[in-house]
């Protein structure tokens, strides 16, 4: 992929891009990198999301980047700024993994299916459909989103590279 417009996207951080650009995150495990596109206007965003939602929040100043509940939103927002149109943005999404095995039913743990979860209600909510997705296992990815094509590249140790 070319890298002349890499637009890093960090953890617990969101970017947009317009007409060219790839977005780029690394170092999802139990995080969810989802994507949104916009392929007629040629908008693309990127959310690292690393929590399911923002009732668990307790720092001073919300990162709204960081919680599924609130990225997306504001994810959309941005998107629609660039030009984009609600009803015509595609999701894509991966990551989610499960890192470690712990014993028992706690949900509290299971933080990358919930992050999941939580990303598909919220784009259920906004009727944003999740066209593709590279979710769950117990791996770690690293994905870039190209702005012209739409195509998210997932790249993993243990799994090669994959394209959706």
């Amino acid at each position: 992929m070319i890298q002349d417009n890499l637009i890093k996207v960090g953890m617990a951080d969101l970017n947009v891009a317009h007409m060219t650009g790839v977005l780029k995150t690394t170092g999802l495990g139990s995080c969810v990198g989802l994507t949104l596109y916009d392929a007629r206007a040629k908008v693309a965003g990127m959310a690292h999301v690393m929590l399911p939602s923002s009732d668990i929040a307790r720092e001073g100043t919300l990162n709204i980047a960081k919680y599924a509940d609130t990225a997306i939103p504001e994810l959309i927002r941005r998107m629609v700024g660039l030009g984009a149109v609600k009803s015509r943005m595609e999701a894509k999404m991966a990551g989610g993994a499960q890192m470690f095995a712990f014993a028992g039913n706690n949900d509290t743990m299971r933080i990358g299916p919930r992050n999941v979860e939580s990303c598909k209600d919220q784009l259920k909510a906004y009727s944003i459909p999740l066209i593709a997705e590279d979710t769950g296992a117990n791996y770690g990815r690293t994905i870039e989103f190209d702005c012209e094509t739409g195509i998210l590249v997932i790249r993993s140790v243990q799994q090669g590279v994959k394209e959706l």
